[in-house]
């Protein structure tokens, strides 16, 4: 299951050679650019423009074959797919209720690429997201589910009240 297909995601993915599932509204990204067509560095400060576009492609092993799209409300082992587009187009986390634990993806990010250090949660940085307008509707869609914990794509858990730390962001 490749959450989002951005370089930091969907890189490695070949070499681990299992069948890669993405959300339907991933599907053109992970066997493209990666949503490289969106991205935009110059929202960087400028220092980390250049060493964030290397890195991102360092860690990118090109396009990917998608064997099986999955889209909300699909099961995949106890875990129920959720859509959370904004970050990229398909954007998707799963939950298990019986637990309440989330895995978010990058729905949220628990740190700001330009000044990589973890902490609170935060809008995922613009230079990456396809659609920051609609992070807050997606964040809020979690958010609502009632996490108990919820395993970010980067850093984390986050956990006690998950709701309410994800409150401001909505």
């Amino acid at each position: 299951i490749v959450g989002n297909a951005h370089p930091d995601h969907r890189g490695g993915a070949r070499a681990v050679g299992a069948p890669v599932y993405c959300h339907l509204d991933e599907r053109a990204d992970m066997e493209g650019d990666g949503g490289e067509h969106y991205f935009d560095f110059s929202q960087l400060p400028f220092f980390a423009r250049p060493l964030t576009a290397r890195l991102m492609r360092s860690w990118d092993d090109g396009p990917l074959h998608v064997a099986q799209t999955l889209a909300e409300g699909d099961s995949v082992g106890d875990f129920e797919v959720i859509h959370l587009p904004g970050h990229s187009p398909g954007c998707m986390g799963l939950w298990r209720a019986s637990d309440r634990l989330a895995l978010s993806n990058d729905c949220f990010a628990m740190f700001d690429p330009a000044f990589p250090r973890s902490g609170r949660p935060r809008i995922p940085h613009p230079t990456f997201n396809w659609s920051t307008e609609r992070v807050p509707e997606s964040i809020a869609k979690l958010a609502g589910l009632g996490p108990r914990t919820c395993w970010p794509g980067h850093f984390g858990p986050l956990t006690g009240d998950v709701a309410e730390q994800l409150r401001p962001l909505t």
